[in-house]
């Protein structure tokens, strides 16, 4: 396997003391994983701020009760824009980016497997995003209709339609082909005598994320391109008056759906199995259990899709099938939270940055699985069902959930990749700033949702005034927050904090920390020994 690894890349190896090219070709032409990484990481950072900029919007707009600042076809325009961005253009390529700076460092890999492909992945993503925002300004407006993009009523998006077709076939097309290239890259260019029950539990909950990705993202596309084929090319698949059904959408949508909501948690649980025991100096408790855990997730995704459609006229026994699903997923979630607190426990616990984000995690996440019970159960969904309860429960999980675990990624790996550590005070204030504002905006929701408010509306009765005007104050609070983040961020790329050291971190485990800080343009060009006592989990 060494021979193999050396002669694949036998270039790399030819031209290891040769840094990168300058200028703007370095970006255009990249195939090194640690460009890439870095490029999906700032595009992820931007379409963030957009996708944020939208939910202010929203929130502004919410704020008190009557319309204040624009119309309801913009309003929904927002919400629609907001999700997509946020879900296709921040969370997914950060964890591609992490994916990509970090697999080849944690398995002893001098690069991603194919480095051409690595780069077209990439590239494709900032023309699909400037597609779906040039909707923006076309006749009719963007699209309308939810991130869901349910029929009949995202037929009747305006110029826009075709555009928002292409922009989400050329986001899965991307998603695609990073899949492939982890998936290659960890099962064939992994260190000699690393086994996969020795590799680190970030490569592994990547590895089941990139065969979600290629499992699910065809059928999106197959999903909208029915729509396509039935706005342009006289088909009825989900039009009733030619004998569709619209509801065949939503099992379709949400047979990818669900699968993508662990597409975005699974590396940020990766991402956590690495924190906690960095800073309790303990190894992680039960790493086998946990990718058992996490490969049980990922085969429950695809058989709990209908709990999105309780109020579609489902029969009972699909209702209890869906309902004890759900349920399920509950314990190998539950094995992972109970593996972390025992990772703590009697550990010699520090709370630098990035163990604060993944206690944050930790804490917050929970709260936002409980709701999801309480989603799952049929009867009570009936009425949770399209209310701001639900709001509040997605983005209990993926804002503390996906977004926490990213910060803590980058807090925790930072000085690897700069060579110099982040400002900590301004580090431990961003958490405290964004802890404190995300549940502000969004604990509220809960009550809102129990107490009838309807998600996807820009106006609503007084009675719901007050809880409102709290969450818009929050989401307020929450997105100047995340400037301080651009700041600290800003300060470590310009090398003004302390030097850091090749292991950064109080004894760390993993083979990332034996390189130098910053981690070397070319690394691995001979695959590092593995001693057979070696945990690097």
């Amino acid at each position: 396997m060494s021979g193999a690894i050396t002669d694949a890349h036998a270039d790399h190896i030819e031209h290891d003391d040769h840094g990168p090219t300058k200028g703007w070709r370095r970006w255009l032409y990249a195939t090194n994983h640690k460009d890439i990484g870095t490029m999906y990481l700032l595009l992820s950072l931007v379409m963030f701020f957009v996708g944020g900029s939208m939910a202010l919007i929203i929130r502004s707009e919410l704020f008190t009760p009557g319309l204040q600042f624009v119309d309801p076809a913009f309003f929904n325009q927002m919400t629609t824009m907001h999700a997509l961005i946020m879900v296709f253009g921040a969370v997914m390529p950060a964890f591609v980016g992490l994916a990509n700076w970090m697999i080849p460092l944690m398995i002893g890999a001098p690069d991603m497997a194919l480095p051409r492909m690595n780069n077209w992945s990439f590239w494709i993503l900032p023309v699909a995003f400037g597609i779906l925002a040039s909707t923006l300004f076309m006749p009719g407006g963007a699209p309308a209709s939810g991130w869901t993009m349910y029929p009949p009523l995202v037929l009747q998006t305006g110029d826009a339609f075709p555009f928002l077709i292409f922009s989400v076939h050329l986001m899965g097309l991307s998603s695609i082909m990073g899949a492939i290239n982890v998936i290659v890259t960890i099962i064939n260019m992994r260190a000699p005598d690393m086994s996969l029950l020795k590799m680190p539990m970030f490569v592994w909950t990547w590895l089941i994320t990139a065969y979600l990705l290629i499992a699910v993202m065809p059928v999106l596309a197959g999903a909208v391109t029915m729509l396509l084929t039935d706005q342009f090319f006289g088909t009825s698949f989900f039009l009733a008056a030619g004998g569709g059904d619209p509801v065949m959408f939503q099992h379709i949508f949400w047979f990818f759906g669900h699968p993508e909501v662990y597409i975005m948690i699974l590396p940020a649980f990766g991402v956590v199995s690495e924190i906690i025991p960095t800073f309790s100096r303990k190894p992680l408790f039960g790493h086998d259990s946990m990718v058992y855990a996490a490969s049980s997730i990922a085969f429950l995704s695809f058989i709990v899709w209908a709990h999105h459609m309780f109020t579609v006229g489902m029969p009972l026994t699909g209702q209890m099938f869906f309902m004890f699903a759900t349920m399920l997923i509950a314990v190998p979630t539950g094995v992972k939270v109970f593996n972390w607190m025992a990772t703590m426990w009697r550990g010699s616990m520090t709370f630098e940055t990035p163990m604060l984000f993944s206690l944050g995690f930790l804490f917050l996440f929970t709260i936002g699985g409980f709701s999801g019970l309480m989603l799952a159960i049929a009867p009570a969904d009936i009425q949770y069902h399209d209310s701001y309860f639900v709001v509040a429960h997605f983005h209990y999980v993926l804002v503390p959930g996906s977004i926490f675990a990213l910060m803590a990624a980058v807090y925790y790996w930072m000085p690897k990749w700069t060579g110099h550590f982040y400002n900590e005070s301004l580090g431990k204030l961003h958490f405290w700033l964004s802890t404190i504002f995300v549940n502000v905006t969004f604990f509220p929701m809960h009550f809102l949702g129990l107490a009838g408010m309807p998600r996807r509306i820009p106006d609503y009765s007084t009675q719901f005034t007050d809880f409102n005007s709290i969450a818009s104050v929050g989401a307020i609070g929450f997105g100047l927050s995340q400037l301080l983040f651009v700041y600290v961020v800003y300060q470590c790329a310009r090398k003004k904090g302390e030097v850091a050291s090749q292991a950064v971190w109080d004894n760390p485990r993993g083979l990332e920390w034996t390189v130098p800080s910053p981690a070397p343009y070319h690394t691995f060009a001979t695959p590092p020994k593995i001693s057979s006592d070696a945990a690097f989990s």
